[in-house]
């Protein structure tokens, strides 16, 4: 049996409509209509595939899916789609599912956790061939958009037919839609169709029996298909001049009260269902007169116009005035049904001038959406709210506008978010609430240092404290104490950090705050880690568990990003991989742009350690383009640069030097500034060109920070490119194990000793800086080998002055093995050939069809210069893959 979106039918109804249902008329659409079959009858078989269509209103989409849904015995059906509300509603084609399919995921849970939901999703649709039918993509909103993406990533791996529509024309760069059709079009399991007008061929066969013109029919109407089929359904009117007229002369025999009623259903974007339409007082009796202009259908469990060009042109004579009156009507029947859905509400109260209703509608329709891990709709519900609040006194006014700028500093609108929150403080004044005032500062102290401004943001903190103390607030102060502490730990004031974190901790305790406690706790583990206790990583990571079951989503985003971050500076590389496993699909499932930025950041220095530089580069190009939040740049601007340096091929490094320098002194912290002039030195080191930053700050520098605690690594590294410029002041310093065993003249150890770590570049510089030839020869080798062939060329030089012996030149690339080549994907791809997984096994583990497994399987092995999988698990350890 199939299962469809559509629920069972009233008889009395379908008797009613049956006689006045569309024809489907899919004339020049063979080809569409045989790939659309073929990728049902793979559903059929066991085996992943989609089909978009893409195409202007009227061009036949919904007819070839419609088509396409007939004669598929043996697979069930699943229709869902995207209204043109006013906001759209988060999950809402998956939900309209839930509500007709009883055995669908999301019954009756508004609040399911996005990520649960990809899971459910994904579960359920594989445990049997099913076609999955999503309409009107140009409407979808974010939530929706990340599953249709989780599916897409993973169709494969199940007997799944996903068939979508959207008007391309209508999808712009920043549309929610747009990642997914990126991922829709890299995707070689999925098949984009655009779909265009009608030939005058194609408009004569569906004027075949009229007296019509077919060359004129098609200068009127330009080849859209519904157009055409409007004007052949009534062929004996004259030509009408428009979509609007062709429907509308459809309309001309039914009463003024009739004709209300459809004005009414066009009202309602997303359909009627029954129980509305009794609700309102609409009976069989006038359906069946409506039903007579054809214009009428079913939709999902209701009524609705049968295209959505049709429901335009009734839309359109609402006389001025009128259109709220009709969705306040519909907003009074809706409001006595159950349940309610908010944001369904929202678009009717806005529509209907009801201020008081669509904030009230918006805001739990905005806690319903960030709750789901659906932030952009929140955010755009609470603007939504605020805009119908003008009037509102100014506590309640500064809570939205606070909570506003919250959900757009999760989705990486930090600019906004500043300007909202700062909006608040003068509100909270007039209120006379410190709380709120003391709360709004320590959120701009959050904002104001991730847009990279350290000054104002500790001021903020301090505000924050302040006006909290003088509230007597226990929970103000300790949110206020506990961003000032991360502040504190970013610039690696350790006891600072300490301090206020157990002062946070101790005040979640007493007002009973278990996230303000767990922030706290996380805090002093991040200290603890710092310093060098492995034990606090643990420990880290069950308090992230608690925070992601708790759906505290901020923190436990936050706390995959610290771990992350000392791991990569810590050389805890492998482990790094692991916690990227985790928190990158968490960040993309829960809509969090900002922390996936940073995240993406902070792969690309982890891929830059590992040699793998190609993956690096992309990781943080992908990352500057993104407006996001200039914290996170720092590490993609020095990506972007040293790759281009070692390569020979500067271009505008210096320019990305010159930007990382900026931002590192704007945000003043030691670890950025250590970092920053290493990459500095180096590019002196490699083109000879003295900079004053290097030559004069650096060793300064040096001395200042050699004794901070947790920055053992970064002085480490700086220490040792003074030393190959001749620039190092000798004194006692608290460097990383293996810059200790190369401060030792145990070049050969610390090169082991990097290899173990995962980081060859680091491996063969030590062995530069040998005095033994035989290890500088091997150093320019294994540069060359990485893609640093200024480095090792910069080595040729200084060997070929310093010896008599014969220093190779430069390998060709075509006898090179170049493991730094490969992509992020094929980087996956290469880590599961190491393990010994199969193809097939490959493609299950990855979401992807064997065929793309043994594509990339093929591409990772010509990249790494190995003739066989088996030379990929022998030399897994050397090559970073195991």
């Amino acid at each position: 049996m199939s299962t469809t979106l559509v629920r069972q039918r009233d008889p009395f109804r379908e008797r009613a409509l049956a006689p006045y249902a569309e024809r489907v008329d899919l004339v020049e659409r063979d080809h569409e209509t045989a790939l659309l079959r073929a990728v049902v009858d793979g559903a059929r078989s066991g085996t992943g595939g989609g089909v978009a269509l893409a195409g202007e209103a009227g061009t036949g989409k919904s007819a070839l899916l419609a088509a396409a849904c007939v004669r598929t015995g043996g697979v069930r059906v699943l229709r869902g789609g995207c209204d043109p509300l006013s906001t759209p509603r988060p999950l809402g084609p998956f939900r309209d599912i839930a509500a007709q399919v009883p055995s669908a995921p999301l019954q009756h849970q508004p609040d399911v956790p996005l990520p649960s939901v990809c899971e459910e999703l994904y579960d359920w649709l594989r445990s049997e061939p099913t076609v999955l039918v999503v309409e009107d993509l140009h409407w979808v909103d974010a939530a929706t958009a990340e599953v249709l993406r989780f599916l897409v990533r993973r169709i494969g791996s199940m007997p799944l037919a996903l068939l979508v529509s959207y008007r391309d024309l209508e999808v712009g760069q920043s549309h929610p839609a747009r990642p997914l059709l990126g991922d829709l079009a890299l995707n070689e399991d999925v098949r984009t169709l655009p779909l265009g007008p009608l030939t005058v061929a194609g408009v004569r066969t569906l004027l075949s029996g009229t007296a019509l013109d077919p060359e004129r029919v098609h200068r009127i109407t330009g080849g859209n298909p519904y157009f055409v089929t409007e004007i052949a359904k009534d062929p004996d009117r004259p030509l009408p001049g428009s979509v609007r007229d062709a429907v509308l002369a459809r309309t001309a025999e039914i009463s003024a009260e009739d004709f209300e009623v459809l004005q009414l259903v066009a009202t309602a974007p997303d359909g009627l269902g029954d129980r509305a339409l009794a609700a309102l007082g609409v009976g069989l009796p006038t359906l069946r007169r409506l039903g007579v202009t054809g214009l009428l259908t079913h939709s999902r469990d209701g009524i609705a116009l049968r295209h959505e060009l049709a429901r335009q042109a009734v839309e359109s004579t609402i006389p001025p005035g009128g259109a709220h009156r009709l969705h306040r009507r519909l907003l009074d029947a809706l409001e006595r049904l159950d349940p309610r859905d908010p944001a369904v509400l929202t678009h009717h109260a806005v529509s209907a001038r009801d201020a008081g209703r669509a904030a009230r509608y918006a805001r739990e329709a905005a806690e319903q959406a960030a709750r789901a891990g659906s932030h952009s709709e929140a955010a755009a519900f609470l603007e939504i709210a605020l805009e119908h609040l003008a009037d509102a006194p100014p506590q309640e006014r500064a809570e939205l506008l606070q909570l506003l700028g919250f959900e757009q500093y999760m989705t990486s609108r930090l600019e906004d978010a500043v300007a909202n929150v700062r909006a608040t403080f003068a509100l909270w004044r007039i209120a006379a609430d410190l709380p709120g005032l003391s709360a709004a500062h320590e959120r701009c102290a959050v904002y104001r240092y991730y847009q990279g401004r350290r000054k104002e943001a500790e001021a903020h903190a301090e505000q924050a404290a302040q006006f909290a103390v003088d509230a007597g607030s226990g929970p103000a102060l300790g949110a206020a104490r506990a961003t000032r502490a991360y502040l504190a730990h970013m610039r690696s004031e350790l006891d600072l950090t300490v301090l206020h974190g157990q002062e946070a901790a101790t005040l979640g305790q007493e007002h009973a705050l278990p996230g303000l406690v767990l922030r706290g706790q996380l805090l002093g583990c991040y200290v603890r880690l710092g310093k060098g206790d492995e034990r606090a990583r643990e420990e880290i990571l069950e308090h992230i568990e608690t925070a992601r079951s708790s759906g505290w989503d901020e923190l436990a985003s936050t706390g995959y990003s610290q771990v992350l971050n000392l791991d990569v500076e810590q050389r805890r590389l492998r482990a790094a991989e692991h916690v990227l496993e985790e928190s990158l699909p968490f960040a993309r499932a829960r809509d969090i742009p900002i922390c996936q930025h940073w995240q993406t950041a902070l792969r690309s220095r982890l891929r830059l350690a590992e040699g793998r530089w190609k993956a690096a580069v992309e990781d943080a190009h992908a990352v500057l383009e993104e407006d996001g939040m200039p914290l996170a740049w720092l590490w993609p601007h020095l990506v972007v640069a040293l790759v281009a340096l070692r390569s020979g091929e500067a271009g505008d490094a210096h320019t990305h030097l010159d930007e990382a320098w900026a931002l590192a002194g704007r945000i003043d912290e030691p670890l950025r500034t250590l970092h920053v002039l290493s990459a500095l030195a180096e590019a002196q080191w490699l083109t000879g060109e003295a900079d004053p930053r290097v030559t004069e700050l650096a060793p300064q520098v040096l001395q200042r920070f050699g004794a901070t605690p947790g920055t053992s690594w970064a002085v480490g590294e700086l220490r040792a490119w003074l030393h190959r410029l001749d620039l190092l002041v000798e004194s006692p310093l608290d460097v990383a194990p293996p810059y200790a065993l190369a401060g030792d003249n145990r070049a050969r150890d610390a090169a082991v000793a990097w290899q173990r770590i995962g980081e060859p570049f680091s491996a063969a510089m030590v062995l530069s800086d040998s005095a033994d030839v035989q290890d500088r020869l091997r150093a320019i080798e294994e540069l060359d080998a990485l893609g640093a062939y200024a480095n090792a060329d910069r080595l040729r030089v200084d060997l070929r002055r310093d010896s008599d012996l014969h220093v190779p030149a430069r390998a060709r690339a075509s006898t090179r093995a170049n493991p730094g080549g490969l992509t992020n994907r094929q980087l996956d791809v290469a880590r599961l050939v190491a393990r010994g997984l199969t193809n097939s096994e490959i493609a299950t583990r990855l979401f992807i069809s064997p065929k793309t497994a043994d594509h990339h399987v093929s591409a990772v092995l010509t990249k790494l210069g190995l003739a066989s999988r088996r030379s990929v698990v022998v030399r897994a350890d050397e090559l970073g893959l195991a």
